[in-house]
C-alpha cells in the first residue's frame, strides 16, 4: 500500500534484525550486512559506511532466527491497521510494532494471542483482503483474527453465561447479544 520495504534479516551469530526502506528511496543503503549483527559490530574489515541500521532487533536470549512479515492492511481489525508483524522460527514467539518513520512504538509481544500450538513459524501470507495468515514449518496455515464480542448466553431456564455468539450457538443457547450481560440480568425471565 505505501510501497516501503520491510526485511526481516537473519543474524550471524547473536542478534536479528528487522530494517526498514522507504518507498521514497533511490536504493543502494548499506545495511551494515556482515560488518554489523543489528546495531553491533561483527566483522569491520574492510568496512566502510555509511550504514543504515536496523528499526528493531533482538538477541538470541528471545530467539535465533526472525521470520519477518507483513504489516496489517485488513479492516477485521481496525486497532492494528499499520502494525508490522514478524515473529522468531526457533522459539514461535510472534510481536508487532508500530513505526512513525524514525521511531518505534508500541511494541507487543503477540505469542499469547495465538490461541494454540503453533511451531516454527516458517513464512506470513496476506489475502485480497489485507488479512494476515501465518505458516508453520508442520504445515499448519494460521490466520489473525481479532476477539470475538462476547454478550449474555441463556442456557435453559436458568443458566446465563457470557460468551461470543458461535460459542453460544453452538452450545444450544440463545445469545442475547453484544454487549449483554449475565451480571445486568440480561438472561432473567422474560428475557430469555
Amino acid at each position: 500500500e505505501t510501497g516501503d520495504l520491510w526485511m526481516g534479516d537473519v543474524g550471524q551469530n547473536a542478534y536479528e534484525e528487522i530494517s526498514f526502506q522507504p518507498a521514497n528511496s533511490q536504493g543502494g543503503e548499506n545495511y551494515g550486512w556482515r560488518c554489523y549483527e543489528g546495531d553491533h559490530t561483527y566483522n569491520t574489515s574492510g568496512c566502510s559506511g555509511p550504514y543504515v541500521f536496523p528499526v528493531w532487533e533482538y538477541g538470541h536470549g528471545s530467539g535465533c532466527s526472525v521470520t519477518g512479515g507483513p504489516i496489517y492492511r485488513g479492516e477485521a481489525i481496525p486497532g492494528l491497521q499499520g502494525t508490522y508483524f514478524f515473529s522468531d522460527y526457533c522459539t514461535s514467539r510472534l510481536w508487532t510494532f508500530r513505526y512513525d518513520g524514525s521511531s518505534v512504538y508500541d511494541y507487543q509481544d503477540r505469542t499469547s494471542e495465538i490461541g494454540g500450538n503453533i511451531s516454527s513459524v516458517s513464512g506470513w501470507g496476506e489475502d485480497a483482503a489485507g488479512e494476515i495468515y501465518i505458516c508453520d514449518l508442520g504445515g499448519e496455515v494460521w490466520k489473525i483474527i481479532g476477539e470475538a464480542p462476547s454478550g449474555a448466553c441463556c442456557v435453559g431456564a436458568t443458566a446465563c453465561v457470557n460468551v461470543p455468539e458461535s460459542n453460544c450457538n453452538a452450545g444450544g443457547g440463545t445469545w442475547m447479544g453484544e454487549g449483554t450481560s449475565c451480571a445486568a440480568g440480561d438472561c432473567d425471565a422474560p428475557a430469555c
